[in-house]
């Protein structure tokens, strides 16, 4: 399961479900060695302008509908469309959330999720969910473009200035309502280690406070 950024999505989508369904494959084995492979996208764009159903199930078929294989099933869900009253629509309330006030009214009101709103608590995912779609995948979507021009050290560069920015919207987004310190968001920037700015992602998403993922770090 992945989320997709709209750039060339579905050639991408493809590509990878391609390549799932090919890599199980040994050389020399037989094709019935072959499994079902089920991809399923949330997408936070609208990719289907013309259907207003949220959730969309493709597979090969013909021009009469006739189907040929169900080896090859995609998922497509927006999560920015109207809800129908389809029993998936908790789950898609639960990935748009932003607060947990938010994820204990749909626990509330749907008992079937109660156990989920319990781990995002105990977890404190709320703030990972937030970061999830305003921070990494935007991260995601401007490695893509780069890979396009950008090579070796590029690349390299491109990626720990997009962990440095994950790490920066979630400590500002820790609730505290002030602004961080210069000194770390320059310390943070500047920081080119792959392990340490991992290391400092994780750790931005469980701190409470700017104050606590600093001393947790000792910065």
């Amino acid at each position: 399961m992945q989320v997709h950024t709209q750039n060339h999505w579905t050639k991408r989508n493809l590509y990878y479900l391609g390549r799932m369904y090919t890599d199980e494959l040994m050389v020399g084995e037989n094709y019935g060695k072959l499994h079902r492979c089920i991809s399923i996208s949330l997408l936070d764009f609208k990719l289907l302008p013309n259907t207003g159903n949220y959730h969309n199930i493709y597979r090969l078929r013909n021009r009469d509908g006739e189907e040929l294989t169900d080896l090859w099933e995609v998922h497509i869900i927006e999560l920015g469309k109207e809800l129908t009253g389809n029993r998936v629509d908790d789950w898609i309330r639960l990935f748009n959330a932003t607060s947990q006030e938010e994820v204990d009214r749909i626990a509330e009101q749907n008992g079937r999720m109660r156990d989920v709103a319990e781990v995002v608590r105990q977890m404190g995912l709320i703030r990972t969910i937030r970061w999830f779609y305003d921070g990494y995948w935007r991260a995601k979507r401007d490695r893509w473009a780069e890979d396009e021009y950008v090579r070796d050290e590029g690349i390299a560069i491109g990626k720990a200035e997009g962990k440095a920015e994950d790490i920066l919207h979630l400590l500002e987004n820790t609730g505290e309502g002030q602004e961080l310190p210069e000194s770390l968001i320059q310390k943070i920037k500047s920081q080119r280690d792959e392990e340490t700015l991992t290391r400092w992602l994780l750790s931005a998403s469980r701190a409470k406070s700017v104050e606590q993922f600093r001393k947790q770090e000792n910065l």
